[in-house]
C-alpha cells in the first residue's frame, strides 16, 4: 500500500519502489507516461530549448531532448538523487531556469516520488523567504545565483542537501551533472516510484497577487486529473508542437505526447518578451499550440504579424482584454481556436470559453455584466454561494444561490486541492467539507472570486471577493465596474477601490491614462467618466476619480493590479 502523509508531517525519504516498465503507465504519477512514450516513439522530440543567440538576435535551439533522452536521463538523475538522500517524500526547492536541466530534474523528482517545491520567482523577496521557510525543505536545487542568495539571505535553512546546476564550489554539496553521472550506472534498473493517488506530489506557491503566497498541496491524483481534463477540454492529441511560455505548463506536454518548444524569453516578464523571437520559434518548428499570459498575448497582438501555423491558443492567469482577443483572432487562421480557461493554482481548469463566444459577450461586459468565463469543465461541479468572509466548515452551512445572483464561486472536482502547506487558517477559509448522498465526502474549494451563472449556464466573473467595495448602498464589484470605464479611448485601465470602513466605503476609481495621453487631458477625461457613471447602474455609486501615473501590477501577468496599494494611495489623496 502506498505510503501517505499529512501535508504538515515530515515524511521519511524512501527509495523508489520498483515496478515493471509495463506497469509504469498505471502509476498515479505525472511522469508515468514517459516510459511508455519512450518505448512507443523514442526518437520523437520531447523538448527543444533555446541556446546562444546569433548575430540576428535569434536563439539557436541546439538543446534537444527526445522522449528516450528525457526518460533515460531523468531515470539517471532520480537514481543519483537517491544516492544523495533525495527520495520519496523529500521536499525539494527547485530554483532552476527553464532549460533542459529544469525539465530533467522535475521529471526525476516526480519519478522518485520526491516533492518539488516551486515558488514564483517574480514575488517580493521577503515573501519568497517566508515561502521557503514555510516549506521546510529538506533539499535545495538551484542555479549558482540561487545558491548564493540562499546563503546570503538565509533561504531554506532546513535544507540538508544542496545541489547546484553550475560548478560545485562551497555553496553546494554536489552538481546536477555529478548527480546524473552518479546515477547513470543504476538508471537501467531504476523504476518509477509506486506513488499513490493521495501522496503529496508537489507544493506550488500561488503568485500572492492578493496577499502572501500560499503553498498549494498537490497530490498525484490532482496532476493526473489535470492532464485528462485539459486533454478533453481542448481536444489535445499527441504529436502536436507546443510553445508554453509559462515553464510549469511545459511539464504537461510530455504527458500529453506533445513536443515543447521553450521560448527565448524571461517567463517572469512576459510583457517584455521579444515578439520576433517568439515568431521565429513558432515558424521554425511549426508550432501549432501556444500557451501564454494575457500580457504575452498583448505583445503578439501589438506586433501584428500573422500566426499561420497555430491551431490552438490558450491564455490564462488573468482576464484577457476583449480587444486583445479580437486582434489575436485576426492573426490566427480562420479555424484556429483561442481559449481562455478560468481557474487558479488551487483548482485548474474550472471553466473554459472560446474566443468567438467571448467576443459575442463583449458588449455585455462593457455594460457592466462582468466577464464571461464560459461553462464548467466536466466533471467539475461549480456552485455560487452567499458571500461571507469567515470559514465554512460544512457545506450544509453554505447558502447556495440561484442563477443570476452574484456570490462566491465554489468548485468541487478532481483537481480541487484540499489544503495549503503549513497554513491551517487559510485552509479553513478556502475549503469546505461536503458529505455526499452516498456517504462519502469531498472538498469544495472557495475560489475567492465572485460571479454568477446566466440563464444559459455560463459562468460570469465579477472580480475578487477581497476587492469588492462595500458601500452603504450595497456592494460594487471590480469586473462589473472597470470594463465600463475602460471603453474610454484615452483610458488604458481603471481600478475600483474602497476608502473607509466596510459597509460605508466610498468607491474611488483610479485611472491610468493611455500611452501618449498628456496629463492636461485629465479634466476632460474625468468629465467623460462621470457621464459614463451616470449612465450605468453598476457604476452609479462611483463619485470620485483619481488619475494615477502607473498602476502597481505583478510582473508575471502584468494584469493583476495591486488594488490594496492603490486603496492606500487613494486614501492619502483625500
Amino acid at each position: 500500500m502506498a505510503q501517505q502523509h499529512s501535508p504538515d508531517e515530515t515524511p521519511v525519504p524512501q527509495p523508489p519502489e520498483p515496478v515493471t516498465a509495463a506497469g509504469a503507465a498505471a502509476r498515479c504519477n505525472i511522469a508515468a507516461s514517459l516510459p511508455r512514450l519512450a518505448a512507443q516513439a523514442p526518437e520523437r522530440i520531447a523538448m527543444r530549448c533555446p541556446g546562444k543567440r546569433g548575430g540576428d538576435g535569434l536563439a539557436g535551439y541546439d538543446s534537444v531532448l527526445s522522449y528516450r533522452d528525457l526518460d533515460a536521463r531523468s531515470d539517471a538523475i532520480a537514481a543519483g538523487l537517491a544516492r544523495h538522500g533525495v527520495g520519496r517524500g523529500t521536499r525539494t526547492v527547485v530554483m532552476v531556469r527553464p532549460s533542459p536541466e529544469f525539465f530533467l530534474l522535475m521529471f526525476a523528482l516526480f519519478k522518485a516520488g520526491a516533492v518539488p517545491v516551486l515558488v514564483d520567482p517574480g514575488i517580493d523577496r521577503r515573501a519568497l523567504k517566508q515561502c521557503l521557510d514555510e516549506a521546510r525543505a529538506e533539499a535545495f536545487i538551484g542555479i549558482p545565483l540561487a545558491q548564493f542568495a540562499r546563503v546570503l539571505l538565509g533561504w531554506a535553512r532546513s535544507a540538508r542537501v544542496r545541489i547546484t546546476t553550475g560548478r560545485r564550489g562551497w555553496l553546494a554539496d554536489a552538481t546536477l551533472a555529478g548527480v546524473e553521472a552518479d546515477g547513470r550506472d543504476a538508471a537501467a534498473e531504476f523504476e518509477l516510484a509506486d506513488t499513490g493517488p493521495d501522496e503529496v506530489a508537489a507544493i506550488l506557491f500561488t503568485s500572492g497577487s492578493t496577499g502572501v503566497p500560499k503553498g498549494v498541496v498537490y497530490r498525484h491524483r490532482h496532476f493526473v486529473a489535470q492532464i485528462d481534463m485539459l486533454r478533453e477540454a481542448f481536444g489535445i492529441r499527441a504529436g502536436g508542437v507546443d510553445l508554453p511560455t509559462f515553464p510549469p505548463f511545459a511539464l504537461f506536454d510530455p504527458a500529453l505526447g506533445l513536443t515543447s518548444v521553450i521560448p527565448d524569453m524571461d517567463p517572469t516578464r512576459p510583457a517584455q518578451a521579444d515578439p520576433r523571437r517568439l515568431h521565429d520559434a513558432i515558424a521554425r518548428f511549426g508550432v501549432d499550440q501556444l500557451f501564454g499570459s494575457p500580457a504575452l498575448m498583448k505583445v503578439l497582438a501589438d506586433f501584428g504579424a500573422p500566426l499561420p501555423t497555430l491551431k490552438r491558443v490558450t491564455s490564462a492567469g488573468a482576464p484577457v482584454p476583449a480587444a486583445v482577443v479580437a486582434k489575436m483572432r485576426t492573426l490566427l487562421p480562420v479555424d484556429a481556436q483561442f481559449w481562455t480557461p478560468y481557474g487558479a493554482t488551487e483548482c485548474l481548469p474550472v471553466a473554459v470559453i472560446e474566443g468567438r463566444e467571448l467576443e459575442a459577450t463583449r458588449t455585455a461586459t462593457e455594460s457592466g455584466a462582468g466577464t464571461c468565463v464560459g461553462r464548467p469543465v466536466a466533471p467539475n461541479e461549480v456552485r455560487i454561494i452567499g458571500i461571507r468572509d469567515d470559514a465554512i466548515e460544512d457545506w450544509s452551512q453554505a447558502d447556495v444561490l440561484p442563477a443570476g445572483e452574484v456570490g462566491e464561486i465554489t468548485v468541487a472536482g478532481p483537481t480541487a486541492t484540499d489544503s495549503y502547506f503549513n497554513r491551517d487558517a487559510q485552509t479553513r477559509l478556502a475549503k469546505i467539507r461536503e458529505v455526499r448522498v452516498d456517504g462519502g465526502s469531498r472538498i469544495v474549494h472557495r475560489m475567492g472570486d465572485v460571479g454568477y451563472f446566466d440563464a444559459q449556464g455560463r459562468l460570469w466573473f465579477c472580480g475578487r471577493k477581497s476587492h469588492r467595495v462595500e458601500t452603504a448602498a450595497g456592494p460594487l464589484y471590480t469586473e462589473q465596474v472597470e470594463p465600463v470605464f475602460n471603453t474610454h479611448p484615452q483610458v488604458r485601465r481603471t481600478a475600483l477601490v474602497g476608502v473607509g470602513p466596510s459597509g460605508a466605503q466610498r468607491p474611488v476609481l483610479c485611472v491610468e491614462l493611455a500611452d501618449g495621453v498628456p496629463k492636461r487631458e485629465w479634466p476632460a477625461v474625468e468629465r467623460a467618466l462621470r457621464a459614463i457613471a451616470a449612465a450605468h447602474p453598476h457604476c452609479a455609486g462611483v463619485g470620485r476619480f483619481l488619475r494615477h501615473p502607473g498602476f502597481p501590477v505583478d510582473i508575471r501577468h502584468n494584469a493583476k493590479i495591486g488594488r490594496e496599494k492603490l486603496a492606500l494611495w487613494a486614501e492619502r489623496q483625500a
